[in-house]
């Protein structure tokens, strides 16, 4: 896992209407929330309209907030940039959804799964990583977004994250055949 207090890995990025988005076009905002996440995976298809939600709060609030879809679109066509296009109109994303072709943007920030988040603060320090709630596909647990939305407070109103930080449950990212992550 990527150590807290890591700066923030750089990225440059397709989104779904062609543009590249940056890093450094946040570099203003007082935190920013990277998630990974992919059109197929159950447990993003359960969170779906709970991220749009907190997307459309949190950047209002000044949160700065991009998805990444790095799953190997030659093996997973329903994440192809096409789809992903068509999955951030129809979820209401109201923040960049990026094409991670390569995957090396997904190897940089040592994602595992989708959904994966990751909180800086204002300096671009790792803050959070860890899940959006306890809620998962089947057990009944509503979806609220508490452990990220009090991540996302807390950097927002310049305060360290408290309290144990559980990791985030998904589906492995795709990778293209030679990403793999080691295992150990």
């Amino acid at each position: 896992m990527l150590p807290l207090g890591t700066e923030a890995p750089h990225f440059s990025l397709p989104d779904t209407r062609g543009r590249t988005v940056s890093i450094h076009d946040y570099d203003e905002a007082p935190g920013l929330l990277v998630m990974f996440i992919c059109n197929h995976c159950p447990f993003v298809k359960h969170l779906r309209g709970a991220l749009a939600d907190f997307g459309r709060e949190y950047v209002e609030r000044g949160l700065a907030v991009v998805a990444i879809n790095s799953n190997d679109v030659e093996r997973y066509p329903d994440d192809s940039p096409e789809q992903m296009a068509i999955e951030a109109k129809e979820a209401g994303y109201p923040f960049p959804y990026l094409f991670d072709e390569s995957q090396e943007v997904a190897m940089s920030y040592q994602a595992a799964c989708t959904p994966d988040f990751f909180l800086f603060d204002g300096d671009r320090r790792l803050a959070y990583r860890g899940q959006f709630d306890g809620s998962r596909p089947g057990n009944e647990v509503p979806v609220t977004g508490a452990d990220l939305r009090a991540a996302a407070d807390a950097v927002l109103e310049g305060r360290e994250v408290e309290g144990e930080q559980l990791p985030s449950v998904g589906c492995n990212i795709k990778w293209k055949p030679g990403n793999e992550p080691e295992k150990g």
